[in-house]
């Protein structure tokens, strides 16, 4: 395989870093937006609910990253501060509300991370390489693959597989099923 092959099949890793600046930009612009075309309580509810969704990203990232990488004791305690920060920011979430912060502000400022994690993963994605060689659509390996657990098929998947597609109690069920009819017309 050549070099340049080989570098642009090589993973690229979505960086935190990446998620933020995307998000921070969007943050800014319809912090922009909503000052210009909306009311200042609006934009300053949206700027709470931004600066309260950048902490707790950063927060879920790192607990991801405690979880998914360094596993052992450690997961346990990450996925308890995950709880502890989720109950947290649903009581300052209640509180802003109380406080007579606009709801629909505040939402929008919590919610602009999702199309930035997005784009960002969109940006970090594996290239589309066009000259890679590929199996054959029709090509008999294809079947070898369980695209729902992702490895190879083993003779057991192949026979549930085959069993999760109809389970017939008896063969009049069966026949009642596949002409559309229940048990109570059959009666």
């Amino acid at each position: 395989m050549s070099r340049t092959v080989e570098q642009a099949i090589a993973p690229r890793a979505l960086q935190q870093r990446d998620v933020l600046a995307w998000y921070l930009g969007l943050a800014a612009a319809a912090g922009a937006i909503s000052l210009a075309l909306a009311s200042p309580r609006f934009a300053a509810s949206m700027g709470v609910g931004a600066l309260l969704q950048l902490t707790n990203f950063r927060a879920l990232w790192s607990s991801c990253e405690r979880i998914l990488l360094v596993g052992g004791p450690g997961a346990g305690l990450a996925v308890a501060t995950f709880t502890v920060r989720f109950g947290l920011l649903g009581v300052v979430v209640a509180l802003a509300l109380w406080a007579g912060i606009d709801a629909a502000g505040l939402l929008v400022g919590l919610s602009l991370i999702i199309p930035a994690a997005v784009v960002a993963a969109w940006q970090a994605r594996p290239p589309v390489l066009a000259n890679v060689p590929a199996l054959a659509d029709d090509d008999p390996t294809w079947d070898l693959w369980n695209p729902w657990l992702a490895h190879e098929r083993d003779a057991e998947d192949e026979e549930e597989d085959a069993m999760s597609i109809f389970h017939p109690v008896d063969s009049t069920d069966a026949v009642s099923i596949l002409d559309g009819e229940d048990e109570e017309t059959q009666a």
